[in-house]
C-alpha cells in the first residue's frame, strides 16, 4: 500500500502555527476582556479555570495520546480495520467520562467556588460544565486524525475555539458585566463552551468526509480484529499514567488558585490587593508564556505517532533521528523564548495589557514575567521528552518525574509566597524549580531507552550561543530606544532575525535536520 510520506517537521509546523496564532488570540482576547469585566471579574473569571482544566485533563489527556498512538501503531502494520475500532471504542470512554465530570461540576459548582474563596464564581462553574464533555468527545476525533499524523484538522478546530471566542466569548462578557464583575466572567466562560460546541461540529463533520476514503485503505495485515475488550484494556493501561501526567501540572494549577490568594493574605495582604496581583500572573503572565509553549505542543503532538510506529517495526535508528530532532527542536524553541521574553519582559507585557493596568502592577507583572520566562524552556523540553517516552511505551516515568516536579512546586508556593516582600513572587520560582525537577531525569531515561547519544552541542551548546547573542543585542536595544510599542515591535523582529542568522551561523540548525527525519511508510 502506497502512503504519501510524513514528515514530524511539517507537523510540527502546521500544529506550531495554529497554536501560536491561538495563544496570541488568547492574548489579546484578554485586554478587551479585562476592559470589560475588571481586574476583579478577570480574578474571578481565572479562578474557574484551573478546577475546569483538572477535570478536563482528567477526563480526556490520557485517551487522545493513547488513540494516536494506537491508531499510528496499526496503521504502521498495515492494520486500519484495528485502528478504527481503537477510535470507536475510546471515543465512547471519552464521552462517557466527560458526561460524569460534567455532571460534577454541575453539582458541586456552590463548593468549587467557596473552595477558591470566591462564592461570585458559582454561575462561572455552571456554565463551564457542559463545556467538559464537549471537549473530551473533540479530543477523541483529534486523536485519531494525529494516530494518522495528519494534524491540520486539530490545528483548525484549535483556531475556530480561540478565533470563536472573540466573536462570542466577548459579547455576553458585555452582557454579563452590565449586571456585574462576575455575570460578565459567566458571559465570557459560556462563550467559550458554545465555541466547544462549534469546533466538536466542524470535526465530526470532517470525520464523516474522510470516513469513506478511510474505510478504501486495504486491510493488509493478516492478523485477527482484537477484541473490544482487550483494546478497551490496552487504552486504559496505556492512558492512565499519561492522564496522571497530564493531571499534576493542572492539579498543582488547582491547588495555587486557592493557595495563592490565601497565602498572599497571610503574607500581609488585603484580598483587594491579592485578588488583581492574581489575576494578573496567571490571566496575564501565563498566558504570554503560554504563546511559545504552543510549539512546545506541536512538538510533543508530532512526537508520538511518529516514535510510535517507529516503535511498533523496532526501528531504532528512527527512534533517534527522531528523537534528536524533537529535542533539538525543543531547545532551539525554549531557548530564545527564555531569553528573549526576560529582557524584554515589562516591554511585552506593556504592549498587551499597558493600558488594562496601573503602573504599579505593570512593575509588579514585568517582574513576574522576567522570571516566569525561563520556564518556557524548561517547560518545552519536559514537553518533548515526555512525548519520545510515551511513544517508547515507557509512560510511567513522566508521571514519576513530574510528581516529584509538582511536589515541589507545591512546597515552595506554600513557603514562599507566604512571605512578606515575597508574596507573588514565589510563584515563578516555584515553577522553575518544578520544571528542572521534572527535565533531568526526562532527558536520562529519553538517551537510554532511545538508545541515543546525549547531543549537548547541538542541543543545549549551539542554541544557547544564538540565544545569547540575540539576549545581549536585544538588551542594548531596550537600553537605547525609547519605550514604546513601535520600538518593542522592532526589538521582537530584531530578536527573532537575530536567533535565526546567529543558528544558522553555529549550525543549530540545517537543511539537513529537515531532510534526515523524514519517515517514509513504503506499500
Amino acid at each position: 500500500m502506497a502512503k504519501a510520506s510524513k514528515s514530524i517537521v511539517s507537523g510540527m509546523t502546521v500544529l506550531g502555527l495554529a497554536g501560536i496564532i491561538c495563544k496570541l488570540v488568547g492574548v489579546l482576547f484578554v485586554i478587551p476582556l479585562t476592559w470589560l469585566i475588571g481586574t476583579d471579574g478577570l480574578g474571578i473569571y481565572q479562578a474557574v479555570f484551573p478546577t475546569y482544566n483538572l477535570l478536563l485533563t482528567v477526563s480526556s489527556a490520557g485517551l487522545p495520546v493513547a488513540i494516536s498512538r494506537m491508531v499510528s501503531h496499526c496503521l504502521a502494520k498495515d492494520d486500519p480495520r484495528n485502528a478504527r475500532k481503537v477510535f470507536r471504542i475510546a471515543l465512547c470512554l471519552l464521552a462517557a467520562l466527560g458526561l460524569i465530570c460534567t455532571i460534577f461540576m454541575l453539582a458541586g459548582s456552590d463548593l468549587l467556588a467557596a473552595r477558591v474563596k470566591q462564592p461570585e464564581a458559582k454561575l462561572g462553574f455552571l456554565v463551564i460544565a457542559p463545556c467538559v464533555a464537549l471537549v473530551c468527545i473533540l479530543s477523541a476525533f483529534r486523536g485519531f486524525m494525529q494516530g494518522q499524523q495528519n494534524m491540520v484538522p486539530t490545528a483548525t478546530s484549535q483556531l475556530i475555539e480561540q478565533v470563536g471566542k472573540v466573536f462570542l466569548a466577548l459579547p455576553l462578557a458585555y452582557i454579563g458585566a452590565q449586571v456585574s464583575p462576575a455575570a460578565g466572567a459567566a458571559g465570557a466562560l459560556l462563550g467559550t463552551t458554545i465555541v466547544e460546541g462549534l469546533a466538536l461540529l466542524y470535526m465530526m463533520i470532517l470525520f464523516l468526509r474522510r470516513s469513506r476514503a478511510f474505510s478504501a485503505i486495504p486491510q493488509l495485515s493478516e492478523d485477527e480484529p482484537i477484541a473490544a475488550h482487550d483494546l478497551t484494556s490496552r487504552l486504559i493501561k496505556i492512558s492512565i499514567p499519561i492522564t496522571i501526567s497530564a493531571c499534576i501540572v493542572p492539579l498543582a494549577q488547582f491547588v495555587d488558585s486557592a493557595m495563592l490568594v490565601d497565602r498572599m493574605l497571610v503574607s500581609g495582604m488585603t484580598i483587594d490587593q491579592a485578588r488583581p496581583l492574581y489575576g494578573i500572573f496567571t490571566g496575564m503572565v501565563i498566558r504570554l508564556i503560554n504563546i511559545p509553549t504552543a510549539l512546545a505542543l506541536a512538538v510533543s503532538m508530532s512526537l508520538v505517532p511518529a516514535i510510535s510506529a517507529a516503535k511498533a517495526t523496532e526501528d531504532y535508528g528512527a527512534i533517534a533521528r527522531q528523537s534528536d530532532l524533537g529535542l533539538r527542536f525543543a531547545f532551539l524553541i525554549g531557548l530564545p523564548c527564555s531569553v528573549g521574553m526576560s529582557v524584554l519582559a515589562t516591554p511585552i507585557l506593556s504592549f498587551f495589557y499597558g493600558s488594562t493596568i496601573s503602573g504599579e502592577q505593570l512593575r509588579i507583572g514585568g517582574e513576574l514575567l522576567t522570571v516566569s520566562a525561563m520556564t518556557v524552556v524548561l517547560f518545552t523540553v519536559v514537553q518533548a521528552t515526555s512525548s519520545i517516552l510515551q511513544g517508547l511505551h515507557k509512560q510511567r516515568i513522566p508521571m514519576y518525574t513530574l510528581v516529584a516536579g509538582v511536589a515541589c512546586k507545591i512546597a515552595l508556593n506554600y513557603v514562599l509566597v507566604g512571605i512578606p516582600g515575597v508574596n507573588i513572587h514565589g510563584g515563578p520560582i516555584a515553577s522553575i524549580v518544578c520544571y528542572t525537577v521534572s527535565m533531568v531525569p526526562n532527558l536520562y531515561y529519553v538517551v537510554k531507552y532511545g538508545r541515543m547519544r546525549f547531543n549537548w552541542i547541538g542541543w543545549i551548546v549551539r542554541p544557547g550561543i544564538a540565544a545569547a547573542v540575540m539576549g545581549v543585542i536585544v538588551w542594548l536595544m531596550r537600553e537605547t530606544l525609547p519605550a514604546h510599542p513601535l520600538a518593542t515591535l522592532c526589538e521582537v523582529t530584531a530578536g527573532i532575525a537575530i536567533f535565526i542568522g546567529m543558528a544558522l551561523a553555529v549550525k543549530a540548525v540545517t537543511p539537513d535536520d529537515f531532510k534526515a527525519l523524514r519517515r517514509r511508510k513504503k506499500a
